[in-house]
């Protein structure tokens, strides 16, 4: 309801300042020496209108603040709490984001909505880099989006790299259950040799890195333990019981991906807060400069036409004295 009201009342801000540029529209508003009455009566109600609706825009901004605000503190404690969740896989299998593999995945976390600064443009820029990186002659790099505000940017130029698209991620709060089948969806539908996440890693308010959690498939982590390499502790353990290693390898990529993804869409959710508590924040500052300058304009054109008729009656008076 809140960005409803925000473009609403943009809507009814622009006809206000169009179609003459900020320039023009200050200096009729300032100069009106030569201009009769009426037009300095429509001038003033000209910056009346616009001052009622810079008003009511600061009035959504920091309505929308506070929400932010109060979102950010629930959702930021789930995510302090799923960090110990996925690092003992990193301690386990390693997390290699230079190993060389041929399928990639680049999995790019966004947000569903706007109004929260460019934390998902810098995802997106972080995931085509990484796909130049990744792409080769035998090589192969695709995308799995999740977020309204990344797949449009993807589609744009991005379009047939794409795998899967997956969107209204916090329609519902965000709980495992709810990750662990988004995961599944994803491992049914691709293949892969390492899964790579880009999200948006929350520190606080004003700091949230991209930051990249590779997740390598049980053949690329058995094949990489046979070469030697650097892939934790997992050859430090002894395998009992009836299964196989592959066997247990594939269960520990599955239940790896899906407490990284968990992690990534919480801490890229907390990260969508803190933005858009600070962009909200910077809007409601921009709008009361904004109407500090509309009240002095204001004032400054009452001014000039309370002055000019004060002289034409005392203009008038002498005459008729003369």
């Amino acid at each position: 309801m809140a960005m409803a009201a925000l473009r609403r009342e943009g809507r009814r801000f622009v006809p206000l300042i169009s179609p003459q540029p900020i320039s023009a529209v200050q200096s009729t508003l300032i100069s009106q020496e030569q201009a009769p009455l009426g037009v300095r009566s429509i001038s003033t109600q000209i910056v009346r209108n616009r001052m009622k609706s810079v008003k009511n825009i600061q009035k959504i901004t920091k309505a929308m603040k506070m929400v932010a605000a109060s979102k950010l503190r629930a959702i930021q404690i789930k995510a302090e709490n799923s960090r110990g969740v996925w690092q003992p896989f990193t301690a386990l299998l390693g997390d290699n984001p230079s190993v060389d593999v041929k399928k990639n995945v680049i999995i790019t976390v966004s947000s569903d909505k706007g109004l929260c600064g460019g934390i998902n443009s810098t995802s997106v820029k972080i995931s085509k880099a990484l796909q130049k990186l990744t792409s080769g002659p035998e090589k192969q790099s695709t995308y799995v989006v999740l977020g309204e505000k990344a797949k449009a940017q993807f589609i744009r130029d991005s379009k047939d790299n794409i795998e899967l698209i997956l969107t209204e991620l916090q329609r519902n709060p965000l709980n495992y259950t709810q990750v662990s089948v988004l995961a599944d969806d994803i491992l049914k539908n691709v293949e892969y040799d390492a899964l790579r996440i880009v999200f948006n890693k929350f520190h606080s308010v004003v700091s949230f890195p991209p930051t990249m959690a590779t997740v390598l498939s049980p053949e690329t982590v058995e094949r990489e333990s046979e070469s030697g390499g650097n892939l934790g502790e997992l050859d430090s353990y002894e395998i009992e019981g009836g299964e196989t290693k592959g066997e247990i390898l594939q269960n520990l990529a599955e239940f790896q991906f899906s407490c990284v993804m968990f992690n990534a869409v919480l801490e890229n959710a907390c990260s969508e807060q803190g933005a858009r508590m600070s962009a909200m924040d910077s809007s409601s500052r921009n709008a009361g400069e904004m109407l500090d300058r509309l009240t002095l304009t204001y004032n400054r054109t009452r001014q000039a036409s309370i002055t000019t008729e004060l002289i034409e009656i005392i203009s008038g008076a002498s005459a008729l004295q003369g």
